[in-house]
């Protein structure tokens, strides 16, 4: 019986391999809801990419972090992350201090008004997610974390 996500794309021919349609189906349905993700942050002027930031900054406090610690921590990755923090900066949601000891290093931390953002937006977000991904209970959301971080982990460790 052909899956759902054949008619999505529409597609007439059954897919080679059940991993090919295992893997498209991973890639659309992030697809799916990083839109719906965007859509969701647009009423807080946000991209994911610069909430992702924000609340890396917010879990780093009060030490805050360099650009490649948060690099090292992006769900996406972003190639100029010294662009994005530019902005989020230019907006007063964080600040950067270059460090004492080492002129090189370069440490970012979330402002007050970045702090009352993330916090802001934590509830709906909240909710956003149940109504979107709580058609699954617990047991089925355990699993699907589980067999994610599996797929991911084999991926990472080919791959090193």
């Amino acid at each position: 019986m052909p899956g759902k996500l054949a008619a999505e794309i529409q597609q007439t021919k059954p897919f080679a391999l059940l991993e090919e349609e295992a893997a498209l189906n991973i890639m659309r349905t992030a697809e799916v809801l990083g839109k719906a993700s965007t859509c969701f942050l647009r009423e807080y002027d946000l991209s994911p990419t610069q909430y992702n930031v924000l609340r890396i900054l917010r879990g780093a406090e009060p030490t805050g972090a360099t650009c490649s610690q948060i690099a090292d921590r992006m769900i996406n990755h972003d190639p100029d992350i010294t662009r994005l923090l530019d902005r989020l900066e230019a907006r007063g949601f964080l600040t950067r201090d270059r460090s004492k000891e080492d002129r090189r290093v370069v440490r970012a931390r979330i402002s007050s008004a970045g702090l009352e953002l993330v916090a802001r937006i934590d509830r709906p977000l909240r909710a956003f997610l149940k109504a979107n991904l709580g058609q699954l209970d617990q047991p089925g959301l355990t699993s699907l974390i589980g067999q994610l971080e599996q797929i991911r982990e084999f991926l990472q460790t080919k791959k090193e």
